[in-house]
């Protein structure tokens, strides 16, 4: 199915009694695909920056509040007793809204802002149903779509159900040695972060096939999942960036985590084959990411 052909959320089962991860996939994929058509529309119209987060760089459009405030009145709608994360709006429907019945929604509504500012077509609505609350190393993440208006491309995933772009099941690139891995990354709105990464990169770049920087982390991740990737890592990535990518690339067979075999935070995620990842921990931290 394409971003044009984005149907309506049906209400949920009562939110009481919580939905199985196949039902919150499908409330997250019809979610994501009307604002994909909605953020696809704004483009078509012209962009205008709201405002600056970060940094002079960072930016956040009317698109992007324009599509959170749609995701989440659709999310209301199919299980009004679920909590929210948003990258615009941050959390919390109600102040005990994820104790009702232990799901939150994690979203970004247009991850790859500035990409979408310059209408590169690299951009994704993310969505995740995760168990636990808005924080990475609490939750359990139960299904999860990245959508890119663009290219139409919807990948999901359930927890223990696989992952898939369509209806095609994805599975990680195997048996890649670090020297022939394509491995993707993204920098920081700030300069003394980003001088930071530059070393890094700088290092790293002699000891692989080459490094891609793509500006959507739910892509990139989204990307390792579909084998267009080999490994891909990032430092100082939202719970929003990673929540349903993370799944994706997971259920695909990557090893998604950050140093240490911890939960991914904004210090550090690497998302690659277990193998090539064990070969690329030890170097990216010899290397001070």
């Amino acid at each position: 199915m394409t971003a044009e052909s984005a149907p309506t959320p049906a209400n949920a089962a009562n939110p009481a009694n919580p939905a199985n991860p196949a039902e919150l996939l499908e409330i997250a994929r019809t979610t994501a695909l009307a604002a994909a058509e909605l953020v696809r529309s704004k483009r078509r119209e012209g962009v205008d920056v709201a405002g600056l987060k970060s940094s002079p760089v960072d930016v956040v459009t009317e698109a992007d509040k324009a599509s959170e405030a749609l995701i989440r009145s659709l999310l209301a709608q199919a299980r009004p007793g679920d909590g929210f994360f948003g990258e615009e709006t941050g959390a919390g429907a109600t102040p005990d809204a994820a104790a009702a019945t232990g799901i939150t929604w994690v979203v970004d509504p247009i991850d790859g802002t500035v990409n979408y500012l310059y209408d590169i077509p690299a951009y994704a609505i993310s969505i995740a149903a995760v168990e636990g609350g808005a924080d990475p190393g609490e939750w359990t993440a139960l299904a999860g779509v990245v959508v890119n208006p663009v290219l139409g491309e919807v990948y999901t995933a359930v927890r223990g159900g696989g992952a898939y772009l369509g209806d095609r099941r994805l599975e990680v690139a195997t048996g890649k040695d670090m020297s022939v891995a394509l491995v993707g990354t993204g920098f920081g709105y700030r300069a003394e972060r980003r001088a930071e990464q530059a070393s890094v990169v700088s290092q790293l770049l002699p000891r692989v096939r080459d490094i891609r920087r793509i500006g959507s982390a739910a892509l990139d991740l989204c990307s390792v999942a579909a084998g267009r990737l080999d490994a891909y890592y990032e430092r100082g990535l939202q719970p929003w960036d990673h929540a349903a990518g993370a799944l994706i690339a997971a259920e695909a067979g990557a090893q998604v985590a950050g140093l240490s075999g911890a939960p991914v935070t904004d210090r550090f995620a690497l998302a690659a084959e277990p193998a090539l990842f064990a070969q690329l921990e030890p170097l990216l931290v010899e290397f001070g990411v």
